[in-house]
Parts: C-alpha cells; structure tokens; sequence
C-alpha cells in the first residue's frame, strides 16, 4: 500500500492510500482531516470541506494538480506539503533552500565507496564524501576493533563500575552515580538536552562531511560504541539522511557538543532530518522513508556520538581544500594581471629565489616563470615591451612570490594539523581495550585545529589583499595606461569602478574576520569546563575569510581578461590565452555597461569549481631561461 508523509501546519502525517483513483485533492483533505482530528478545537476549522489549500512536493517545491491520481504523480513514501490558504509559512517548515535545491538536483547515489579505519582519511577523502561522491564502509580491521572496546563498556556495566559518563552524570553532575535502569534514558537525555544550537542549519555537504567524520573517529575503536549502532549511521550516510546541525552553539570543548548532538537527535529518529529524496522533515519519517529504523542509545553510545572536534575539523577540511584551489589559481590570476600591466618577469628568476629558499615562494616563482616564460610560450605582449626602460614593477606584481609563498606554505601546515586531527580519537572517556578500561582525558578540547583555522584564515586574506591593490592598477589609468575602469566611454560607462569597490569592502571584511577566535576563552559548565578553544567560530569565519578571497579574485581575473581587449590583436602566452577563452566562454567582454553582479557570479563559480587550474604541468619538466633544467615539483 503506497504511503505519503505529508506536512500540515507544522505537523507531518503519514497518510497510507489505498485506492489507485485516489486524487491529489483526497490526499490533501485527509492529511487535513487527520490534522484536525489531532486538534481540541479541530484546528480552528469547521469542516474538511471549508478548507481551502494547494499541494506542493517538498523537494523541488513543485505544485501539484488536484485532480491528477496520486499513485500517477507521486512515488511512494514521497513528501508532500499541504499549504492552508491565507496561512503564513508554519514557523518549524524549513523550506528547501537554492543550495539545497542545487544539491538535489546534483546528486546521485553512488555505487563507489571508501573504508573506513580511523587512521587513514585525507582531507580531499573527506570533500569527496561531502559532495556525496562515495558511500562508506568499515575495513575489518576497525570492525574488530569497534567490538573490543564494546566489550569494555558492557563489562563495566555489568560490574557496576563507576565511571564518568557511563555510570555517572556528565560535567558538573561526574560524582552523581547513575543506576543500571537508567543508564539508556541516561543518555538520551544527554543527547535532548546538549541538542541547544542555534543559527541556519548546516548545507547537506557540511552535514555529510561531519558525519562521515564522526564514523571515521568512532571507527579508531576508543569509543565504545557497539558495531550495531555505527553500522546503522553508516546506513544513514549511505542513505544520505542528514540530521538538521544548526550552525552556532559549539565553544570546542568539551568537543563540539551541541552541534555533534543534532546530529545524534536526527539519528535517534528526533529532530528535523533531510535526504534528498525527503527534503527536510521530520527525522523518524525520514529514516523510515528510507527503510531505516531510529537508533536505540545503549550506555555510552549518546556520549560516543557527541564527544569530539568533528565539526571543528570537518570546516576545517572544506577550508584546506578550498584556501589550496584559490591559492593556486591566485597565481593564474596575477599572472594575467601582470601581463595586462606590461609588468617584467625578472622577479621570477631562479636565483633570486634559490637565496631565500622558502619552499611555497620557489613554487610560486616556478609557476609564473611557466606561465610568462616567452622563450618557450610566445606573448606578443611581452614582446611589444622587451626593450622598455622598465626596471621593475610594483610590489603587488614583483612580490607575488613572497606573498602568494607564505600563503603556500600556511595552507600546506595548516593540512597537516588538520590531517592528523580527522585521524585522531577525541573522545572521553577513551577505552582503551588492551588495557580493559577507560582513562579521561581532554583529547575533546578543539585547541589544535582552532589555532590552526585561525591561522589559515590570516594567510589566504593575503591573497584578496594584494589582489585588491592589482585590481586599483588595473582600474586606474595613471598606473595601467589602460582605460578609466577598463572601459571605453567613460563618462557614459562606469566599468569596473563599483566592481573595484566590493573587492575593497570584501578585503575590509576579512580585516575584521582575521581576528584569531582561539585568544578567546569563557568558563562553561560551573567552571569544569574553564578553557575552551572558541574552534566553532575560527573554523565559520576561516570558510567566509576563503569565500570573500575567492571573489575578490573573481573580480581581478574578469578585470584582467577586460584588460586583454585593450591590447588586442596581441595575445599572451598560450596556457593564458586558455584562462581568457575560458572566462569569455562564459562571460562577454565589457564593451558598455550592464548588470555585473552575474558576471561576478560565474567567474567565482569558475574558481570555485577550480576550471581557471590551467594545465602547466607539461611546462615543467623543461630548460628554464637560464640554461637549467627545471623538474615538475608543484
């Protein structure tokens, strides 16, 4: 018998249809009738009859005819929203949002996976698994140990052995010994009451990265969860069920307890939940729409699910990932720049750089030599001003490799923290199999990847910072020799002027956001919990810090590749003919003025979905200018 859940004035109902000639318009009146047999005053209604409503899907918000049969425009178990008319929107319906919508419509189920052992996730394991690229799975080996450290929990309930969050009350409440009978409600009281975030819940991407993270700390084998229960969140990963995570509410330490708990809540079957088959609803009719049943907490399990720096880290992991895309195209981007300009590649010599040896700034010196080097890669407009009596250029071209560097070098300390801490077990009490118990300690406190974000944040605003001033010398015409904002009709046309503005206004933003969050400290839980490490916080604005950079760029580059129209017939070196093509591919040159705002858009969305990555890899291996050979090190 098909089965619709159906949502009505902040209620979903599960409405079984029986008859294949059933209407839209009859499923809409009985999720109205059970609403209203549910209500003391029948919902304020008279009758079914004198209810005016339409019927929408909830995914895709599309609306539906009344007189179509249901079995014939809907599938089974799908979601449904029944809108009363002259209603406002219900306070708890959290309509699909344009991401989400862009998600759904994006994914497909994968038939790939990855294992799962605690030890072995990278950074871009953990991108991948948010896009919902793979599904996951356990290797045998943390299997084996999963059941171990299970065993230790169960021997210690059984002993009645008093230990912190097992047998006892949490923080303030670790000398309130708890009772067997209790210990189950012991915890889902934990998960209830820690579930207190607030802000817009976390995208279906972030949520799919924090729980694939927590299945990959439970899989160390230190938390005590049963095989059972982390085999069931494994299926709802798979199944792509992802718990609503409001964005705001963790300190990061103890760990990232209130975001970690929503995530629990969901999983217990309470809450709100999203699947892309679903939209967001309630959390049980999800799982159930799905074929998946609510976990059943057993001792441990609330606090296994809630205790760690997941949140913190999995940020931190799209942040890593992020900052090394734009940090290589920034190098793309003032390239091109540098040849609008009529700038000289002497700065890039190898010498120069082999006597300051910094790692990232011979990998920025590297890539610009391959793309400006002439000899190899002809620009006509390198040659139009070989012979000029240009010695050197402005610092935010001839130091490009001193600044883009550090940034380099920042992403590349900043990974292997965060590397580490996704691998790492940060839970407490650890339980420790071999030794046959459980020993406290603060692996839960957020301060490593807290002070590393911050960090990370202060680095890659160095990219939007000097971007900004290329984008003033491309703009003005008494350092560019190019038209007034890039151009022509100046006067009648404004071009690139209020462009230039945002990149300044993103650039004063980040000043602000670059304050460490990690300097913070506020005592939390009665004074138990008397330093925290702010991580929730660092990792937000390390993501907003790398967006505004990423636009930023978006605008230098569209100014960059205006600027090639003004040098034209001349062309660049051919892996920047490639970047120009490609932005003028999708967005026309500026020849009068017209809405920006789009253009904007579809150039940060190039870079985001690292398209301007150019392949220079074939230029590397190579003689450079000065007679050596240069090896493929990027």
């Amino acid at each position: 018998m098909p089965r619709y859940t159906v949502h009505v004035r902040g209620e979903w109902l599960a409405v079984p249809c029986q008859a294949g000639t059933n209407t839209i318009r009859w499923l809409g009146e009985e999720a109205v009738r059970r609403y209203m047999k549910n209500k003391p005053d029948n919902g304020g209604f008279a009758s079914v009859e004198a209810v005016n409503f339409f019927v929408r899907r909830c995914k895709g918000r599309g609306l539906l005819d009344h007189d179509d049969a249901v079995e014939g425009v809907l599938e089974d178990n799908e979601f449904v929203e029944v809108v009363i008319e002259g209603d406002a929107m219900s306070p708890d319906y959290i309509p699909s949002q344009p991401d989400e919508i862009y998600t759904y419509s994006k994914y497909r189920e994968p038939g790939k996976y990855i294992s799962l052992d605690g030890d072995n996730l990278t950074t871009e394991d953990l991108v991948s698994l948010g896009k919902g690229l793979y599904k996951i799975k356990l290797t045998p080996r943390a299997e084996a140990k999963v059941r171990q450290s299970r065993e230790v929990i169960e021997s210690i309930v059984k002993e009645q052995t008093v230990v912190y969050g097992i047998t006892t009350g949490f923080g303030k409440f670790a000398r309130t010994v708890i009772p067997n009978s209790k210990l189950k409600e012991l915890q889902v009281n934990l998960v209830r009451s820690h579930s207190a975030g607030v802000g817009k819940p976390l995208s279906p991407e972030r949520s799919r990265m924090l729980l694939a993270l927590r299945i990959n700390v439970l899989a160390k084998g230190y938390s005590g969860i049963s095989l059972e229960t982390l085999q069931q969140v494994i299926d709802a990963f798979n199944a792509s069920c992802l718990p609503y995570i409001p964005e705001k509410g963790t300190v990061g330490a103890s760990g990232d307890l209130a975001p970690l708990s929503h995530l629990a809540l969901g999983l217990i079957g309470e809450g709100k939940m999203w699947s892309p088959k679903s939209g967001w609803a309630d959390a049980k009719y999800v799982l159930e729409a799905h074929g998946l049943k609510p976990i059943t907490l057993k001792p441990k399990e609330g606090l296994a699910l809630i205790n760690g720096t997941q949140m913190i880290t999995s940020l931190g992991c799209e942040a890593v990932e992020r900052a090394s895309a734009i940090a290589r195209q920034a190098d793309i981007v003032a390239a091109l720049t540098l040849e609008v300009l009529k700038g000289t590649t002497k700065a890039f010599d190898t010498d120069i750089h082999s006597v300051r040896p910094h790692r990232g700034q011979m990998e920025v010196a590297f890539r610009f030599r391959s793309l400006l080097d002439s000899d190899h890669h002809p620009s006509e407009i390198a040659e139009s001003h070989r012979f000029c009596d240009r010695v050197q250029d402005a610092y935010t071209m001839r130091c490009c490799p001193q600044v883009h560097g550090v940034v380099n070098d920042t992403i590349a300390f900043v990974k292997g923290i965060i590397t580490t801490e996704i691998n790492s077990a940060t839970d407490n009490p650890m339980v420790f199999a071999d030794r046959g118990e459980t020993v406290s300690g603060g692996n839960f406190h957020g301060e490593y990847p807290a002070k590393a974000l911050d960090y990370l944040a202060i680095g890659v605003h160095e990219l939007a910072a000097i971007s900004e001033r290329r984008i003033e010398r491309l703009c003005n015409p008494s350092l560019s020799e190019l038209p007034a904002f890039l151009v022509t009709e100046g006067g009648l046309n404004s071009g690139f002027m209020i462009a230039h503005c945002t990149a300044a206004a993103l650039v004063s933003e980040n000043k602000a956001l670059c304050h460490p969050s990690s300097v913070d400290s506020l005592s939390t839980s009665a004074a138990t919990e008397d330093h925290v490490s702010m991580g929730g916080w660092a990792a937000r604005k390390a993501l907003r810090v790398i967006e505004h950079v990423e636009q930023v760029l978006a605008i230098e580059l569209l100014a960059a590749c205006q600027g090639i129209e003004f040098l034209r017939p001349l062309k660049t070196t051919t892996p920047l003919e490639k970047v120009y093509n490609l932005v003028h591919s999708v967005v026309r040159p500026w020849m009068k003025d017209r809405f920006m705002a789009p253009d904007i858009e579809v150039t940060h969305r190039l870079l985001v979905d690292q398209e301007a990555c150019v392949d220079i890899r074939h230029l590397y291996n190579r003689i450079d200018p000065l007679g050596r050979t240069v090896p493929f090190s990027l």
